[in-house]
């Protein structure tokens, strides 16, 4: 499935065409926050992954993935924290210009990290700012409904788009009491509702919906204009969000139930490190051939 031809070009110039999944096209047309307008309004699945380095979102980008989050998960995928709440602008920075060099189509949006944005909109906007200016990413992303929609919407009114997160939000994994679906109940998957509108009405151009019952995912989804992205929310919101360490069997511990793996890259990895440390000891490696 594909992103459908946007239809935006005037008479005589060539329609933009986005690149089907599974394989970019020749024409390397980005894919633009208007593109998850279309999708959703055309029932188009919109489909995104995590990326933290130059080499995995190349590879990404070339099999069509519409979106990379250069997610604060980096805090437990690159930098070994135990939670994402340690994990500073600083440190994000050169991870997401990174990935904004190596895309050719994919849309690439910075996490905004905990403690960057929670204390006003003007510390939001100037957060925004460094990223647009210092990495080269499109959109930005941020936590929280009804108490981030002045942030929200005071860095749209910048110019700067905005990918929403509700339902559960690591970086206030303390206080949920750790990871708890969110949004169970008339109450819960009312003040969900709540939420997403707040962030619809702030400007956001796509929300994320993390770990929360597909049918309250589902009644947001049909009340919102905006996308919805799933990250452990079901299949029923207009797209879905993997952490690509889970994706890709790079974690080798405990994933969350709703991940689908679709390769074992740690086990292909330790494999050819042992393979290459027994023909180094052996003396198979370097043979003949391979040396200058």
């Amino acid at each position: 499935m594909a992103f459908p031809d946007t239809g935006s070009a005037s008479p005589g110039e060539p329609r933009e065409v986005v690149a089907p999944y599974g394989g970019a096209s020749t024409s390397q047309k980005r894919v633009r926050i208007r593109h998850f307008q279309k999708a959703k309004q055309d029932g188009v699945k919109i489909v995104g992954l995590t990326s933290y380095d130059f080499l995995s979102a190349q590879i990404f980008d070339r099999a069509g993935i519409d979106f990379l989050l250069v997610g604060d998960s980096a805090g437990n995928t690159v930098f070994g924290y135990d939670t994402t709440l340690p994990v500073t602008v600083d440190e994000l920075i050169p991870l997401t210009r990174g990935v904004a060099r190596a895309v050719k189509r994919a849309l690439v949006v910075a996490d905004l990290p905990f403690g960057s944005y929670e204390v006003d909109a003007r510390e939001a906007l100037h957060t925004a700012i460094r990223f647009m200016k210092e990495t080269g990413a499109h959109a930005v992303k941020l936590e929280g409904g009804e108490r981030s929609a002045e942030q929200i919407r005071r860095v749209v009114e910048a110019g700067i788009p905005v990918m929403a997160h509700i339902g559960f939000t690591p970086q206030s994994e303390h206080g949920l009491g750790g990871h708890v679906i969110q949004g169970r109940g008339e109450r819960g998957a009312e003040q969900l509702l709540r939420d997403a509108r707040a962030v619809e009405e702030a400007g956001a151009f796509a929300v994320v919906l993390e770990m929360v019952p597909s049918e309250a995912a589902r009644a947001v989804t049909e009340a919102l204009s905006i996308p919805t992205l799933s990250v452990g929310a079901g299949p029923h919101c207009d797209g879905q969000l993997l952490v690509w360490s889970d994706w890709a069997g790079m974690t080798t511990g405990r994933i969350p139930k709703f991940v689908k793996q679709y390769a074992q890259l740690a086990a292909t990895l330790e494999q050819a490190a042992v393979a290459f440390r027994e023909d180094v000891a052996s003396g198979a490696y370097p043979a003949p051939e391979h040396e200058y």
